[in-house]
């Protein structure tokens, strides 16, 4: 432990003539943050990521490195809730090659975009690309089941001249249902639910929808076979995991029945299975027969992740510096629980905002917390070092970046969600530090536009969120234990406190944002 915290002790010599002067900017610290926010939310609009992944030149388009000629031979399907933005971009580069397209689509997002404005995330009127709209609630239901159905059916009439271009984003997995006959969406959905609520971990309960299913876990790209499939892929999962995202129809990852009911058993469901199951999980082998020359087919599929937490962040990095922050991503995987994940930010608040060299139990502290919040522990020294130099050699102002998405224990029924409560529980953290201009704040924010059943996407807060609170008669921790910080946020200050960016049209998770003034510094 000693030889990690001798990283973070202040180098004198080059405090004293290595200082650089902050850049200065006139917008207060909130404004800023908000504008941060603004550009990591900006970088992986459904329109933009596709523009981005897609090199058009002529007869050929090149995605992700690789070189595929059109000869009017193209097929588009898609399934999320930004794969309406993704295909009316795509349909505007490729479109003269495009032959026909079936998405499926979140129910009533063509009406939903138009009332807000965003015209350019919807297809033209005469467009080869058939919209069905589904999944209400988000849950899977007939209306997606059809839309899977045709896509499946235009999937399975392609030649080995044919290309096959997939979009793939955030909610694209219930708005792909197809249960292996005789297996109804219902039960299908009654297993699932069952497993979800004994406990079962998020990599078992996709096994088994995996097995359940014509088009999860490669389904798709096996029925496309033998055409050229390459997947352009928005992720909204930690890590960016390809065989978890709508769980994985392009990516092969063959589930056999032994090895679910392995996981049924373990969780005492064995005996409450509908026969439509018990009779497809008895059926010998995989679910399908492979193709002669499928099993090497690794080669006709192309999965390409356009856009991701980790792209948001390194464009609100851009921001940062141009409004005179020294940007610093800490991780794009920060998971746990809302209470431990606000201690950890606390933590490394105080330890860039300390005038002296900081005691090493905050760093033990914080190195103890890390991986329990997803963060490891070579990123939290990186970090930690590069916050005590900017501190000791006087580079001025910091903005520490970091993405994922934490969870909340329910304990009440209010309303708001766990950015919410993440910023207010970290301005709880922050109680005795400066106040901004000379302090830190701190934001969370989901880079859907939504945190919860509210209008917000997150909060931002500071050292002074407490006294500001309790001056109006407002009681933080009666709140928290009734998740609803929504609530008080919107009371606080006539809500000036909230994040609310409106509909965003995207989703790459949260992105949390500490920003860190110029502290001036005691050297001895």
């Amino acid at each position: 432990m000693a030889r990690v915290l001798s990283l973070f002790r202040p180098q004198p010599f080059l405090a004293l003539v290595g200082r650089r002067k902050p850049t200065l900017c006139k917008m207060s610290m909130d404004s800023r943050a908000r504008e941060v926010f603004a550009a990591a939310v900006e970088a992986v609009q459904p329109d933009t990521v596709v523009r981005q992944s897609i090199e058009r030149k002529e007869d050929s388009v090149t995605i992700d490195g690789h070189k595929f000629t059109l000869k009017h031979n193209l097929h588009l399907v898609g399934f999320g809730k930004a794969v309406l933005g993704m295909a009316a971009e795509a349909e505007r580069i490729l479109g003269d090659h495009l032959v026909k397209g079936v998405i499926s689509v979140p129910h009533g997002i063509q009406q939903t975009l138009q009332q807000h404005g965003k015209g350019h995330l919807l297809l033209k009127e005469n467009s080869r690309i058939k919209v069905m709209e589904g999944a209400k609630h988000n849950l899977p239901d007939a209306d997606a089941q059809k839309a899977a159905e045709g896509i499946k059916h235009l999937a399975s009439q392609l030649t080995e001249k044919d290309l096959l271009l997939v979009l793939i984003s955030g909610g694209g997995s219930a708005l792909l249902p197809a249960p292996i006959p005789p297996i109804s969406l219902q039960e299908k959905l009654d297993v699932t639910r069952k497993l979800a609520a004994a406990g079962a971990t998020i990599q078992e309960l996709n096994t088994v929808r995996r097995a359940l299913s014509f088009l999860k876990g490669g389904g798709l790209a096996h029925h496309a076979h033998p055409a050229q499939v390459v997947a352009l892929i928005l992720s909204d999962v930690i890590g960016d995991p390809l065989d978890l995202i709508a769980s994985g129809p392009t990516v092969r990852s063959e589930v056999w029945p032994e090895e679910i009911l392995s996981i049924l058993e373990r969780y005492k469901l064995l005996n409450s299975l509908p026969v439509s199951v018990k009779d497809v999980l008895g059926q010998p082998g995989p679910r399908w027969t492979e193709n002669k020359d499928e099993s090497d087919a690794s080669g006709h599929v192309l999965n390409a992740v356009i856009g991701s937490n980790s792209v948001a962040l390194k464009c609100a990095g851009r921001r940062a510096r141009e409004l005179g922050f020294r940007p610093v991503v800490l991780s794009p995987g920060v998971c746990g629980d809302v209470k431990a994940v606000s201690r950890l930010y606390g933590l490394l608040a105080r330890f860039a905002c300390s005038r002296e060299e900081p005691p090493p139990e905050i760093a033990a502290e914080l190195l103890r917390l890390g991986p329990e919040v997803g963060v490891e522990t070579w990123d939290l020294c990186r970090t930690m070092q590069v916050m005590d130099e900017g501190r000791t050699e006087g580079w001025g102002a910091t903005c520490l970046l970091a993405g994922g998405e934490p969870t909340v224990e329910l304990t009440g029924k209010g309303r708001g969600g766990r950015n919410q409560e993440l910023a207010l529980r970290v301005g709880l953290e922050l109680r005795g530090l400066k106040l901004p201009p000379n302090g830190p704040v701190f934001l969370s924010g989901g880079t859907d536009g939504q945190d919860g059943p509210t209008e917000a996407a997150g909060a931002i807060t500071d050292g002074g969120l407490c006294d500001e609170a309790q001056s109006q008669g407002l009681d933080i921790d009666s709140c928290l234990s009734n998740n609803d910080s929504y609530t008080l946020l919107s009371r606080l200050s006539a809500g000036k406190r909230l994040l609310v960016p409106g509909l965003t049209c995207t989703n790459v998770m949260d992105v949390h944002m500490l920003l860190i003034p110029a502290i001036p510094i005691n050297i001895r």
